[in-house]
Order: C-alpha cells, then structure tokens, then sequence
C-alpha cells in the first residue's frame, strides 16, 4: 500500500530511554527513536510496527531533531551536524550535541538527566506499508518505508491526533473496499445465476 492520502504527517510514539552525555565541555542527548521490537497501540485493537528497512534511504534528507514537534524549538540538524542519526539492529539511534547557549535545550538536557523527560517520537510521511487484518477484529500495520521530517524529544509519547485520524480512515477506507468488492462479486453471481442473496450489513 503507498500513501500517504491523508496528505498531513504523521507521528510514531516510542517509549524508549534517552540519556545525557557530557564529553568534556560539550552536552549530548542521546537514544533510541524508534526501535525495530516493539509495537506500539494507537487505540485497543489497533497497532504499529516498524520494519527494520524502514529508514533505509531517508536518513540522507534535512532532518531536525525537536522538543515535543515544536518547530521552533530546534534541538540540532543533521545538515549542520548537530544532530547524528543511524540505523542499527535495535532501531532508528540519534546523538544530539546540545547548544550550551540555548536556555531551551539546556532546560530539556536537564530534565533529560534528572529522568524528568525520557521518551521520543518522529514525524514522517508513510511510503510503503503492510495491513494485517487479523480474525479477532483487530488491525496491525508495519511501516515498511517512512520519508522521516524530524525526532522529537516528548513528555508523553502520545500518538498526535492527526496520526490516528489518519489510521481511522485507512481503517474505514479499507472497510467501504472489502464491502465494494463483496457487492461487486454478489452482483456478478446475481447476473450469471439468478440467485439472491443477503447484504451482510
């Protein structure tokens, strides 16, 4: 399946740690931002994955390293190096070299060392993906390829909004289809047979 329709970005939460680092004079945050194990519930009965090739080819792009998806609280910048992001067997692993002059990255390196603020998430546009409709009603989908925008810093790793309306109208997209298809292929035995039959809603 190629998307992404719904023509807004998304996010994907990771509850994983981050830590701070000091090297000398220099501050760094860093962890993973997303990993390859886990998978994450949107709503009951709907999650997410991440394939491992996920991030292949993406990492190349401008991408911005931010508190909470605020844009204008810029932590770091793959295209300035001041932000290091590669992909490893756990997942998607980002250093961020912290701006001592910047009060709102000194704030959130601080908290990130007290514990206060241990979680991420990333903003990204879907390419390619896989939908599992399972029997017991339930739905997993596993981003098979992103075009990554930016890693986030968060207090919550709450999924956005946008990102589960976004999943709710894949989910009732593919619904119409799948009675689409079925109507269709009633219609056609109605038409070569002259049977009946039920409308399963």
């Amino acid at each position: 399946m190629m998307a992404n329709e719904s023509g807004f970005r998304r996010s994907h939460c990771c509850p994983t740690s981050f830590r701070a680092v000091e090297q000398g004079a220099d501050k760094y945050i860093e962890g993973y931002f997303a990993t390859f194990t886990g998978t994450y519930e949107l709503w009951p009965g709907a999650t997410e994955s991440i394939d491992p090739h996920a991030f292949d080819g993406t990492l190349q792009g401008d991408i911005r390293a931010l508190i909470d998806h605020e844009t204008r609280l810029v932590l770091g910048r793959t295209k300035t190096g001041t932000l290091t992001l590669r992909v490893d067997e756990q997942g998607l692993w980002g250093s961020i070299h912290v701006n001592t002059e910047d009060s709102d990255a000194m704030n959130l390196y601080t908290r990130v060392q007290r514990g206060d603020v241990d979680q991420c998430s990333f903003g990204f546009d879907i390419l390619d993906e896989k939908t599992e409709c399972r029997e017991d009603g339930s739905v997993h989908w596993t981003l098979l390829k992103v075009k990554l925008y930016e890693v986030s810093c968060v207090t919550f790793p709450a999924y956005e909004n946008t990102s589960v309306t976004a999943r709710k109208n894949d989910l009732a997209g593919m619904k119409k289809r799948a009675l689409d298809e079925w109507k269709a292929r009633m219609k056609g035995r109605l038409q070569n047979h002259g049977t009946q039959t039920i409308d399963p809603r």
